[in-house]
């Protein structure tokens, strides 16, 4: 007879199966660190145009640049079950290849739980205004790849 292995208990929901937030009061306080990562694929004519400043909505990796760290500090208001975090640190970063934007976001923090949802958050809006501030000039963009690189603590 095969046995099937036991499922892992899913932290969110309680006894009943209700949805909550788990209580991290008794965990101590930690350095933590998360890097996630995403990829705006694009036009080459859209990364010639952005590069010489010539997009009609302006100055575009700035714009998305603050709302990438906006996002990050505003990620316990966006997605239901997380816990409001004071982040001591969030940095939005792009390369700007041929024919894509690499969008890497760097969230940091001291507290009992983990901070991979603010950079995961900051990178997934940093793409979204970059798709949205250059959608007029290109029809064909694609926001992909969004992941999780490196989560620390110590």
């Amino acid at each position: 007879m095969k046995r099937t292995p036991p499922k892992p208990a899913l932290t969110h929901l309680d006894a009943t199966g209700a949805a909550h937030m788990v209580n991290v009061g008794q965990k101590p306080a930690q350095h933590r660190r998360a890097v996630a990562t995403g990829v705006l694929l694009c036009q080459p004519a859209t990364i010639r145009a952005l590069r010489k400043h010539a997009l009609p909505k302006g100055d575009v990796l700035t714009v998305a640049q603050i709302a990438g760290i906006q996002a990050a500090k505003r990620t316990a208001e966006l997605i239901p079950l997380c816990h409001p975090l004071a982040l001591t640190h969030v940095a939005v970063e792009f390369r700007v290849r041929r024919d894509r934007i690499e969008v890497t976001c760097t969230a940091e923090t001291t507290a009992p739980t983990g901070v991979e949802m603010e950079a995961l958050t900051g990178v997934s809006v940093a793409a979204l205004t970059l798709y949205d501030m250059c959608k007029a000039v290109d029809k064909t963009m694609r926001i992909d790849q969004i992941r999780l690189l490196e989560k620390t603590k110590s």
